[in-house]
């Protein structure tokens, strides 16, 4: 059996609701979990590089305020709160620069220490639950986020790993995860994850992603599938062909006989095999 899970990152309090419903009604419909990266407060002046506001920040902020809790957008709590097929992930906190670098890309403790738990504690507050899986803003981590996301989450999802960022005592299982070629590894009760990219970006090649989609999945028992909603929506404009390819993912997925769709509190239960 193949496991998959669908990760869709920047869900936020400024975002329209309408998008998440464009995007997974055919997921939900086929009984897909879809795992969403939420970002717990945003900031309403982030930006990707000084001066251009990130690209998740599609609705006006109804407020003068610098972050906007989750819970303030109430049509987005109550539309993924009635779909429970969406599964929420704490992404970051405000996802904003700290120190010059990225949010969870520095050495500051206490800094990180607060925004872990001020983050989980906003999704718990909109009603999510308590976060058993991790997502950091570009997926970097410092070596100290890494300790201290370890104490908190039971899952970990990322793109990569850096040696010199591990932890000492984390080394050796890294090593062996190298030598055997394995995407996926354990420190205590912590999995590890790690993806092959955003294989559904509008960044590649439109005649060539469900190939792409497909050799990925064949590479491992497990594969972590990564895509961002605002993507399909650039510039104001609906991406339709893009869409499309989407939603043929989930046509895929729901057929193959030999694939299952879980999320990440599967994984952090233990439901699956990793490799």
């Amino acid at each position: 059996m193949k496991y998959i899970v669908m990760r869709d990152d920047d869900t936020n309090a400024l975002m329209p609701v309408s998008c998440l419903e464009r995007l997974y009604r055919p997921f939900l419909d086929r009984g897909l979990p879809v795992n969403l990266a939420v970002i717990p407060k945003v900031s309403a002046e982030a930006s990707y590089v000084p001066g251009q506001p990130e690209k998740f920040l599609m609705t006006p902020n109804p407020s003068s305020a610098k972050y906007v809790p989750i819970g303030k957008n109430k049509e987005l709590v109550d539309y993924l709160l009635a779909n429970p097929l969406y599964h929420v992930v704490q992404h970051g906190c405000c996802h904003e620069s700290v120190h010059g670098r990225r949010e969870f890309d520095h050495d500051d403790q206490a800094d990180i220490v607060h925004r872990l738990e001020e983050g989980a504690h906003l999704l718990r507050q909109a009603g999510f639950g308590h976060p058993t899986t991790f997502v950091a803003p570009y997926d970097q981590l410092s070596t100290v986020s890494l300790r201290e996301v370890a104490c908190r989450f039971r899952v970990l999802s990322t793109g990569w790993y850096e040696w010199d960022r591990l932890p000492l005592s984390w080394r050796p299982k890294y090593l062996v995860k190298k030598l055997t070629g394995t995407p996926h590894w354990r420190v205590g009760p912590m999995v590890l994850l790690s993806h092959p990219g955003c294989k559904l970006s509008y960044q590649h090649s439109y005649d060539q992603m469900m190939e792409e989609i497909e050799k990925s999945i064949q590479s491992s028992n497990l594969t972590v599938l990564v895509t961002h909603w605002w993507e399909y929506f650039r510039d104001g404009r609906e991406d339709a062909p893009f869409i499309n390819i989407l939603h043929q993912t989930a046509k895929y997925l729901a057929e193959r006989p030999d694939v299952q769709v879980v999320s990440f509190s599967d994984i952090a239960e233990q439901k699956i095999a990793l490799n």
